[in-house]
């Protein structure tokens, strides 16, 4: 028996398809359904959590990333729980593996998402219940992704939509995508058969927004421009040699540009 919380967001929604695909019982409760503190759960993966508006949230984003955690943690019948957390965390870092230690700025508004998401890391770890994992989340891209959702891919594939794009950050960015499909794979994983209490689930490899403007623009016909100046986002390499050695698993080594989009 799985339960998705947050079954209504871009992971959380193929994750129950997933599960569904693959024969297993999974209930997907509504925000504010109150039997989630009174049946068992089974495996649960917590989902729940804000992207791209966090700056406008605060205090959403806190109770989504921390709040409601503690009462999960606290009050919810369950044999496992996986928190999904972020990447993202590693910003600023001088290493991605799991255990190196972290750099944040309490006084940077952008740094609330990774605060508190390493708030409810922490407050997982301390919970003191057995079978509680993290997971580290690269960026997500696949099919369907909604073109308000403030997905940075997303967001360009719209504008490709739309015939131009106009880009904020240098071309020789780069991040690490994994694809949605990967991603389902390693939750699954983690979550039956994890040893570990935290892990990396990334591709390993970045792509530049260069690469992606190349494929846009062949694909869609559209054309780009870069504003003035546009600084240099540089994400560090996520390491991912624990989820090779704990279970075998590679994302797909060149990310199938072919399979990501938006919904008309």
């Amino acid at each position: 028996m799985f339960t998705v919380l947050g079954a209504s967001g871009y992971v959380g929604s193929h994750l129950v398809a997933h599960l569904r695909s693959c024969g297993y019982p999974v209930w997907a409760p509504a925000r504010g359904d109150v039997e989630i503190f009174s049946r068992p759960l089974g495996h649960v993966f917590y989902c729940v959590g804000l992207t791209a508006d966090f700056r406008t949230r605060p205090f959403e984003t806190v109770e989504a990333h921390v709040g409601f955690l503690a009462d999960v943690l606290q009050r919810a019948q369950f044999e496992s729980l996986l928190y999904l957390s972020s990447t993202r965390v590693y910003m600023g870092g001088s290493s991605t593996q799991e255990d190196a230690p972290l750099t944040v700025c309490p006084a940077e508004p952008a740094h609330l998402y990774n605060l508190s998401k390493l708030a409810g890391e922490s407050l997982c770890h301390a919970s003191g219940r057995p079978g509680v994992r993290v997971v580290r989340l690269s960026n997500v891209v696949g099919p369907d992704m909604e073109p308000t959702s403030g997905n940075f891919i997303a967001s360009l594939l719209n504008g490709a939509r739309m015939g131009h794009i106009f880009l904020q950050s240098s071309l020789e960015s780069t991040k690490d995508y994994i694809h949605v499909n990967d991603v389902m794979e390693g939750l699954l994983l983690i979550a039956v058969k994890g040893c570990s209490s935290i892990y990396n689930l990334a591709s390993g490899k970045n792509t530049t927004h260069k690469e992606w403007m190349h494929w846009m623009v062949q694909n869609f016909g559209c054309d780009f421009s870069v504003e003035l100046n546009a600084p240099v986002q540089h994400f560090p390499e996520i390491e991912v040699g624990k989820m090779e050695k704990e279970f075998g698993f590679c994302a797909r080594s060149e990310l199938d540009f072919r399979t990501v989009s938006i919904k008309k």
